[in-house]
């Protein structure tokens, strides 16, 4: 019984000693993600130590062909060294795009280190191919012109230097039918899609492969183009025919405007109601004019005579009517004497009414400035009319 207990201890303490002292663990599931030159090492490392310290891992690289060679005499490169990263870079590392090599990762803390894990790499097997860098589409007489940038490596040279017998494949289709996807293979970087429908939107995306490992890229961004086609002399004349349409629509429009423009700038400065014409001639007549420089006053000679011999004898024919019983009778009594005294009364009531009417200089410029005749008219009746009041005594 007591052996058997001294064996477990014995085993436990083993155990114990083997986590403290032992090896780290190695790194596990160790991958290569690559494009063209492109060479990225990944690997996964989950353990913990007893010390709870930082790992850190350190890669390196070996030609196989210096594997036969003795352990002291083999020179591995190292690319990455003390990194905590899981992953490290083998783009720059100049390997040889056809040879072949032995890749190796291990980790390490404070003074302990795992095994090395390692893989075989040989890049023109196993790098993956990339896509064309660029692909461009020109519209021809009938079809597309495509224009292929070859894929580029690490340092911005065509891969096909390194891959000989590498080429494209072109899928090609009209832009709304993806189920009608047609392929044209071609060695060349530029490559005409012939036999399409004419001003037709088509899409293509180019493919790089090799068949030598079979390798084929994923394909190319999408591009779609119009295509071209020849112009026939009824699609020219349609042209013609639209463009001289739109341009006689176009001078329509804006002779319309002009035309809208100048009849509301007229309605505004020059509007269609007028003023009634008793307002005019209201205007016309008993609007002082004022403000009249006296350069501009033209008065002409202004002949009344006429008017005042017309209420003369208007006026000795109104007068002689209610006069003639009495001037008749005083005939008869006083005789020859009575003829004079009215010839004299007549004499006398004439030069009364002319001198009564007589205007001074004011009055005649106040006669000039009234245009309207009729007006002048009644002016003068009714000074008449003022005198036969006098004479009367009413």
């Amino acid at each position: 019984m007591n052996s058997l207990w001294w064996c477990r201890v014995a085993i436990f303490l083993l155990v114990e000693v083997s986590l403290v002292f032992g090896d780290l663990s190695s790194p596990q599931n160790l991958t290569l993600e690559t494009l063209n030159t492109h060479y990225l090492l990944q690997w996964d490392w989950g353990h913990e130590t007893a010390m709870n310290g930082t790992v850190t891992f350190t890669a390196q690289y070996l030609a196989q062909y210096k594997t036969r060679r003795p352990a002291h005499k083999q020179d591995w490169k190292s690319v990455c060294v003390d990194v905590v990263e899981r992953h490290c870079d083998f783009s720059d590392a100049g390997l040889f795009y056809f040879g072949m090599f032995l890749l190796r990762v291990r980790a390490q803390i404070a003074q302990q280190s795992s095994h090395w894990i390692q893989i075989e790499f040989c890049p023109d097997k196993h790098a993956d191919l990339g896509p064309p860098s660029s692909v461009k589409l020109n519209p021809v007489k009938e079809g597309l012109e495509i224009t292929i940038f070859d894929p580029l490596d690490t340092n911005n040279q065509s891969m096909k230097e390194l891959v000989q017998k590498m080429y494209y494949q072109i899928q090609y289709w009209k832009k709304y039918e993806d189920q009608k996807a047609e392929i044209l293979p071609t060695h060349n970087n530029v490559a005409t899609l012939s036999g399409l429908d004419r001003w037709t939107y088509y899409c293509v995306r180019v493919q790089s492969r090799c068949e030598f490992y079979n390798k084929s890229s994923i394909f190319s961004e999408t591009h779609c183009r119009k295509t071209g086609g020849e112009t026939t002399y009824l699609e020219i004349f349609l042209y013609f025919l639209l463009s001289l349409v739109m341009c006689l629509l176009l001078g329509l429009v804006l002779s319309l405007g002009c035309y809208k423009t100048f009849k509301t700038l007229t309605s505004i400065f020059y509007p269609a109601t007028q003023l009634p014409v008793y307002i005019h001639e209201h205007w016309a007549a008993d609007m002082p004019w004022l403000l009249i420089p006296e350069s501009e006053t033209v008065c002409e000679y202004l002949d009344i005579t006429s008017e005042i011999n017309t209420a003369v004898a208007v006026m000795d024919a109104h007068i002689s009517e209610q006069d003639w019983a009495t001037e008749t009778h005083n005939q008869h009594d006083s005789g020859d004497s009575g003829f004079n005294s009215t010839e004299e009364d007549s004499s006398h009531r004439q030069y009364g009414l002319t001198e009564h009417i007589t205007c001074n200089d004011d009055q005649i410029e106040d006669m000039c400035n009234i245009k309207n005749k009729q007006m002048l008219e009644v002016l003068c009746l009714k000074q008449v009319t003022q005198y036969n009041r006098d004479l009367h005594g009413d």
